[in-house]
């Protein structure tokens, strides 16, 4: 007994550090923002690409990173993983210029890709259905001391150094990660005895398709044969991807699991979830520094009250979500994730206060904090363990999609609204842009209405394998 406890310590613990290393470097990155494009005189377009690189490469390849840990073991691709997603890291800190730093983050996003949803499929594995919140409650604390701390980490090493070492802060940490999970995880393996190279090769041109349509829509325009073309092909790829998955002998991604009310609508809601909170954090650090003033270090301390959410309210509702159910406390969250969000909208001026701040930071941070350990407990509670790591692929590429998509769209309303010409034009910008984001949080908790109460849930939870025979 004692064993297999240190064995889910450790588990934890290492899926934690991916995770950590993963969010640690988004929130880094955007309080960086600002001087990254002081320093490298990087356009609006560019300071977008340094994030939706990432994204881009992240969103693509996830079902791609799944598949191949449950082909060649999960545990083996995670650490395959880490060191990728290190050695890009140190990359970026070295990059002269933005476009390399921008394709060094395009590496670090195919990192990202093995790392997310293997260690999401590695930790759910480790513990029986019913403890899945709790543990998914305490990995999400460990992602949450990253959130917490990401933009005071980022604006101290800024101010203090510069902005390449919140790169340099990833190799240590990949380099003692790395044989850890080697030596301290057991392997895993998926149910699948080859790679499924017609599904991989449609679903990732077709992801890649919706997603170069939403980064591009901003600067060549929403209407351009390039975007709309982009788009209408991923789209149709992504249905060529289903009709083959349907009749393919042995499918990477079963539709059946779609039959289950809880993970189609803890995908969707998870889309709009992550749509909204990467706008959140594309935004709020600007808004601190360009319209308020403080550097980078100042916006970082001020955006602890809105970040120390994800670490103090996540593993609070991991520990109650299987009594409760995921439903209540996702709708719940989603609708003050809005309401901080449309707070901020409302009395956005170059006037602003940062006492003026402190409520709706607060309010969305609590929001959001409920929302994601419910939608990934939601997710991986109705499916079989052997088919864990494809069940983890979906729901990172729904976040990733929705991050993509929340950037593009909030960027694109502050670009007609407002400029960085001066404080008083961002904020005319900013209260828009924020406003869609709100807009967001509300689909998200439309979508999650639809997700199964708590007795609903345990039954399907029960029926999983059933699920994963049917759709095979």
């Amino acid at each position: 007994m004692s064993t297999n406890k240190a064995i889910t310590r450790w588990v934890v613990a290492l899926t934690g550090i991916g995770s950590l290393m993963a969010a640690l470097d988004t929130l880094v990155v955007s309080n960086a923002l600002n001087t990254i494009r002081l320093d490298l005189g990087a356009s609006l377009a560019q300071l977008e690409w340094t994030v939706n690189a990432y994204n881009l490469s992240f969103a693509v390849l996830l079902i791609t990173g799944a598949a191949l840990g449950d082909r060649y073991g999960r545990r083996n691709m995670y650490a395959l993983g880490l060191g990728l997603f290190t050695a890009a890291s140190a990359a970026c800190a070295l990059a002269p210029n933005v476009g390399l730093l921008i394709a060094a983050r395009a590496v670090q996003g195919a990192g990202s890709a093995l790392l997310v949803p293997l260690g999401l499929a590695l930790l759910s594995a480790a513990f029986p259905p019913e403890r899945r919140g709790v543990a998914i409650g305490m990995f999400s604390a460990i992602t949450g001391l990253a959130v917490a701390s990401g933009p005071l980490i980022g604006g101290a090493v800024v101010q203090g150094i510069n902005w390449e070492w919140i790169f340099w802060l990833n190799v240590p940490i990949g380099a003692v990660a790395v044989p850890l999970v080697l030596t301290r995880m057991k392997e895993s393996f998926g149910p699948d005895t080859r790679l499924d190279v017609r599904g991989l090769a449609l679903i990732s041109t077709g992801v890649f398709g919706i997603v170069w349509g939403l980064v591009r829509g901003n600067p060549v325009g929403w209407g351009s044969l390039e975007v709309i073309g982009s788009l209408v092909a991923g789209a149709a790829l992504v249905g060529a991807f289903v009709a083959w998955e349907l009749r393919a002998p042995e499918p990477m991604l079963p539709m059946g699991f779609f039959r289950s009310r809880a993970f189609a609508a803890g995908n969707t809601a998870t889309f709009f979830t992550f749509a909204s909170l990467f706008s959140c954090v594309f935004f709020f650090s600007q808004l601190l520094q360009t319209d308020l003033g403080y550097g980078p270090l100042g916006a970082g301390l001020r955006l602890m009250p809105w970040t120390a959410t994800f670490i103090t309210v996540a593993p609070i509702v991991g520990s109650i979500v299987d009594r409760v159910g995921e439903r209540p406390l996702m709708v719940t969250g989603l609708l003050l994730q809005a309401v901080g969000t449309a707070w901020l909208a409302l009395i956005a001026d170059s006037g602003l206060s940062y006492s003026s701040l402190l409520g709706p930071f607060i309010v969305a941070g609590v929001g959001v904090s409920m929302a994601i350990p419910s939608a990934q407990n939601s997710v991986v509670g109705t499916i079989a363990n052997d088919s864990l790591g494809k069940a983890a692929g979906v729901n990172s590429m729904m976040r990733e999609l929705g991050g993509v998509f929340g950037i593009a769209v909030v960027v694109a309303v502050f670009a007609a609204a407002g400029s960085y010409v001066s404080a008083s034009t961002f904020a005319d910008g900013f209260g828009p842009a924020i406003g869609v984001s709100s807009g967001l949080a509300v689909c998200g908790a439309l979508a999650a209405l639809a997700l199964p109460g708590r007795r609903r849930a345990a039954d399907a939870a029960g029926l999983a394998p059933a699920i994963q025979e049917s759709s095979a």
